[in-house]
């Protein structure tokens, strides 16, 4: 028999967040799904479904996730599964971006994912039980030009849910960071990622493709959404969900590219690399 499960999905507009706050609702799971503004539009797009309830909250406001958390709480007595979605992209050179742009960048994709991950975890650790599942990104795997810096973003997710995992597994509390690759949302949409107000000549040879080439790509990317949201609902049935979880063939391509080009420099460079201790003999 199916045990129903308490979903905490952030940035459940649209996006991943929409198509897996629907698929868990169709599970006949319950759902609190945040968003940043006009909650009764949310609600509406889900059909006010029963096991759905709706929260106005922004993951850079810690007050407003501490008390989003209490009404999740408050509404179903738990939560099971804490779905870190919300975030945005950013497409320019490394330097033209300014300081409070960058910082913007983080404050959603990182330390508000910290903010909502720090409300859920007293109510985890006491059941003992749950999951966390961190949206990361093909690009936390590879460096693309343009996306660098919303790159790192993501391989800051991959290396929080890393300490996360380590630091859970003995309360039984299990962590997957899925990185999607492109996938049909509206990401690539001109209202779904910041642009770089500055721009340097100097970067048009390979920041200045991606400028042009974000627009282009958007509607003809290869990933399902519902598929994706499936994957979600899989993982959170599982024994033992993996920690890292490409999502997309595309996604595959670049952590296994990344992953065969870290190795040859660190082959390429083993004598340097172990080279670095002390010139002194262990006692026996």
């Amino acid at each position: 028999m199916k045990t129903q499960k308490v979903w905490f999905i952030t940035g459940a507009s649209r996006g991943f967040g929409l198509e897996i706050a629907r698929a868990a609702l169709a599970a006949d799971d319950q759902v609190v799904a945040t968003v940043r503004s006009n909650p009764a539009q949310l609600a509406t797009t889900l059909h006010n479904h029963a096991n759905l309830h709706v929260v106005s909250m922004a993951v850079t406001q810690e007050d407003q996730v501490q008390e989003a958390v209490k009404q999740a709480v408050a509404r179903f007595g738990r939560i099971d599964v804490l779905a870190n979605n919300a975030g945005f992209g950013m497409v320019g050179a490394t330097e033209e971006f300014t300081d409070a742009e960058v910082r913007k960048q983080y404050d959603t994709n990182v330390f508000g994912l910290l903010n909502v991950t720090r409300a859920v975890l007293p109510y985890l650790r006491q059941q003992k039980s749950g999951h966390i599942i961190n949206i990361s990104s093909l690009f936390g795997y590879d460096a693309v030009p343009g996306w660098g810096l919303y790159g790192s973003t993501k391989f800051a997710v991959e290396g929080i849910s890393k300490g996360l995992a380590v630091e859970l597994a003995p309360l039984g509390i299990h962590v997957t960071a899925v990185a999607p690759g492109l996938f049909s949302t509206d990401f690539l949409s001109t209202e779904s990622y910041v642009a770089a107000k500055t721009i340097i000549d100097d970067y048009q040879e390979t920041v200045g493709q991606m400028r042009s080439g974000a627009d282009a790509l958007h509607g003809n990317q290869p990933g399902d959404p519902k598929k994706f949201a499936q994957v979600i609902l899989q993982l959170t049935t599982t024994e033992n969900p993996p920690l890292h979880l490409p999502a997309g063939n595309d996604a595959v391509k670049f952590y296994r590219s990344s992953a065969a080009k870290m190795a040859q420099d660190i082959e390429a460079w083993l004598p340097v690399a172990t080279s670095t201790d002390h010139d002194r003999s262990i006692a026996a």
